[in-house]
């Protein structure tokens, strides 16, 4: 479903991602971790089409940045943007139009509200919703459009528990439903046994893809894992089975 090819960005002489390569299947929830300044928001925004670079990405096949691509993708950003002057109604309303939705978006609309707890906020103004609130509004707009490949950025911050609740039950459901998810956190536990695939990024390159299935094999967690690549490997670590980055054995020196 979504395929990145070589994807190079420079800031300057800053290379935010060095010449990153890999790709998603339909049907499963890959989650993208990095330390700050890993490259992960440029990954991000270089799939959605904000940012100019070099290499190649395909989402079903299509050019991400083509209209009939954009019709199929949808993303949450980290910080909701949302429009002071609309209520919480009227933002579902414009995003439906700006994707054409046929007339029965709204029992949609109406679900998702629901589901996160918006429902009695529909005359509400974006300006007007506690930050917490502005988040689920956030992922409702997200999930709208039903996507083929859905995009989030660190998007349980801020959330209560019900919430957070509800976004892992609709993470299986979409997973299920054929659909792709790539999610960018810096929580890892929020995400445990809800992924399929990780992605560890660290100096603009993607320095580990494992499956949970691979992890599981070698006995450590996702966030042991991810801190043997990050930082380094200790004398109870080198017990573990190695577990291939970028498609080579760990280094182990």
């Amino acid at each position: 479903m979504l395929t990145v090819s070589h994807l190079t960005k420079k800031y300057g002489k800053a290379l935010a991602c060095d010449d990153v390569s890999f790709s998603l299947d339909p049907g499963s929830v890959t989650v993208l971790l990095g330390p700050n300044g890993a490259g992960k928001s440029t990954l991000l925004k270089s799939v959605i089409g904000f940012l100019r670079y070099s290499g190649e990405i395909t989402i079903g096949g299509l050019p991400n940045k083509s209209v009939e691509a954009r019709r199929i993708f949808g993303y949450v950003p980290e910080i909701p943007s949302l429009y002071p002057n609309l209520t919480v109604s009227e933002h579902m309303e414009f995003l439906a139009r700006a994707y054409k939705m046929p007339a029965g978006y709204r029992d949609r609309a109406d679900a998702l509200l629901d589901r996160f707890e918006l429902s009695d906020k529909k005359r509400k103004f974006g300006d007007e919703l506690s930050k917490g609130m502005q988040q689920k509004l956030n992922l409702c707009l997200g999930l709208l459009p039903d996507p083929q490949l859905l995009l989030l950025d660190e998007p349980m911050i801020g959330l209560d528990p019900h919430a957070i609740k509800e976004l892992k039950a609709i993470f299986s459901e979409m997973r299920a439903a054929g659909k792709t998810l790539l999610v960018s956190t810096h929580i890892i536990d929020s995400v445990d046994m809800l992924w399929d695939r990780a992605l560890i990024m660290q100096g603009g390159r993607i320095r580990a893809n494992v499956t949970a299935a691979e992890l599981a094999s070698s006995g450590r967690t996702l966030e042991e894992y991810f801190f043997e690549v990050t930082e380094g490997i200790s004398g109870e670590e080198m017990k573990h089975p190695q577990v291939s980055l970028d498609g080579e054995k760990v280094d182990r020196e």
